[in-house]
């Protein structure tokens, strides 16, 4: 059996990729990655004929390769099959003279869809194959989308169970309400005191715990992500990236083999490294952009080399991107130095003691080969959804619209078509949205934002954003940062019992 995967930090011990799902992160705390990954190549040509299901397949099949090509398949059409609400899954629309990928018809309206709508069919496949029958307890930090992403996904899954942490306060109407009002005998929800990075670096020391561990393990418990870490969240999403290449052939704005960049609005970097590995399995990427908000510490990491976390946490109109610590950079750390498993160990230290690292010289020189960056104020955001919605008639989220401030700013590369990631349904921050066209909500709540805005727009809403005011709020837990390890232990016991 193919032993592809194994730590950042160290090439031992290595494990399949259905272990590696599994496992979500890997036991010294590092990011699974794939040695093979830089001598894989998709055959443009041939996929550029497929549609979104076959697509899937061919990139997963190469990614995760001990899973059989009837595996793929069947996990393939349970994920994207039914439940998003165009046969295209991620379609490229124009927006004057750049396009947007809209990542968000699934059925939680985010992105995060994509990926959380297959994962739960990978770890049931990986199950059937592990060695032992434990039940998998997935924990996950949320800034937003990928909570309800993985709720949905995991929900009544059978052998699973998923919690979810969010900040509380630090999500938008909307996000809170569509994770405390999920349905499922398997899922928990709990608010905690602090930010997005104080929930994943809480979760990070869940995982090292090995004494937890051992806990639930006599119990038959195994803990496992259903965030970016895990390498079963980040492979599908390479495939949108081949997809929107494909959709521009078919549109005659590009030939095979012509050169496109992609602009993403980034947090947790698992979204603009998937691009990296697309870019990687052969697809002709120019430019990575990757656009930052108010919390600008990728845009100085990839400006000056140094990240430093320890600058103040900002709440901004784009909460899903309200992060200081981006984890999955630690993958692309491993690539950028081929491979040198000691510096990144050495770097993530730093990271963790010191609050800060620096590149060497060598490594920053590859990371500007291929990224570029830049940022929006939450001011420079709101202009940018007026700006576009009067130009064009197209609607954005407010992420979205950092991602597109960030594009219009850049020096277009001539005659190379630019393609900016589309995150997020907009009714998902109505108010914001609402506020940046010039609209009062003052005195309205969620719902009421929600109609005023497709009242003002036109532009329908998501009926399943739309029936949230009906449904019940079930999850109203809430913790301490240094209460969430017990939170786990008693509710994996509660849910999987």
């Amino acid at each position: 059996m193919a032993r592809l995967y194994h730590s950042t930090r160290s090439i031992e011990p290595s494990v399949t990729s259905k272990q590696a799902i599994l496992a979500g992160i890997a036991p010294d705390g590092g990011l699974y990655v794939s040695d093979s990954l830089n001598n894989l190549k998709i055959d443009l040509a041939a996929a550029c004929t497929e549609d979104y299901h076959a697509l899937a397949c061919r990139v997963l099949g190469l990614l995760l390769p001990d899973f059989s090509k009837e595996e793929i398949a069947d996990c393939v059409e349970a994920a994207y099959g039914k439940r998003f609400d165009t046969p295209l899954i991620t379609p490229l629309v124009p927006v004057g003279d750049v396009w947007m990928l809209e990542l968000w018809h699934g059925p939680t309206c985010a992105f995060k869809d994509v990926a959380l709508q297959i994962l739960p069919r990978l770890m049931s496949v990986a199950r059937k194959d592990a060695q032992d029958d434990k039940q998998i307890m997935i924990v996950t930090a949320t800034s937003g989308d990928t909570g309800k992403a993985a709720l949905e996904g995991f929900a009544d899954v059978a052998g699973t169970g998923v919690a979810v942490f969010y900040p509380d306060g630090g999500v938008s109407d909307v996000q809170r309400l569509q994770m405390v009002t999920q349905r499922g005998c398997n899922v928990a929800v709990c608010g905690i005191h602090g930010n997005f990075d104080d929930a994943q670096s809480e979760v990070k020391h869940i995982f090292a715990d090995h004494k937890l561990a051992e806990r639930l393990s006599q119990k038959n418990i195994a803990l496992s992500s259903a965030n970016s870490i895990n390498i079963g969240r980040l492979v599908p999403q390479v495939v949108y990236y081949f997809s929107a290449y494909k959709q521009l052939i078919d549109k005659a704005v590009i030939q095979l083999g012509d050169a496109v960049e992609f602009c993403v609005p980034t947090g947790n970097f698992g979204d603009v490294l998937a691009g990296y590995y697309a870019k990687l399995l052969g697809l002709p990427i120019s430019r990575l952009i990757v656009a930052s908000n108010i919390n600008d510490v990728l845009f100085d990491f990839i400006s000056t080399g140094r990240y430093n976390r320890l600058r103040p946490f900002e709440k901004s109109l784009s909460p899903s991107m309200d992060i200081l610590v981006s984890s999955n950079l630690e993958r692309l750390l491993y690539y950028l130095s081929e491979g040198d498993t000691q510096l990144v160990s050495e770097l993530m230290d730093r990271l963790e003691q010191e609050g800060s690292y620096e590149l060497p010289e060598a490594l920053l020189c590859r990371l500007h080969e291929l990224f570029a960056c830049g940022r929006a104020t939450d001011e420079q955001t709101q202009a940018t959804i007026r700006d576009i919605w009067e130009e064009s008639q197209v609607l954005l989220d407010t992420h979205t619209a950092v991602a597109m401030h960030v594009l219009r700013e850049q020096t277009p590369s001539k005659g190379i078509p630019r393609v900016c990631l589309s995150t997020a349904n907009p009714y998902k921050f109505s108010a914001s949205v609402l506020e940046a066209l010039g609209q009062s909500t003052e005195g309205l709540d969620g719902f009421e934002c929600m109609q005023a805005l497709q009242k003002f727009t036109g532009v329908p809403a998501p009926h399943q954003l739309l029936e949230l005011k009906q449904l019940p709020e079930r999850h109203l837990d809430l913790c301490k940062r240094e209460q969430m390890n017990s939170y786990i232990e008693h509710t994996a016991e509660r849910l999987l019992s």
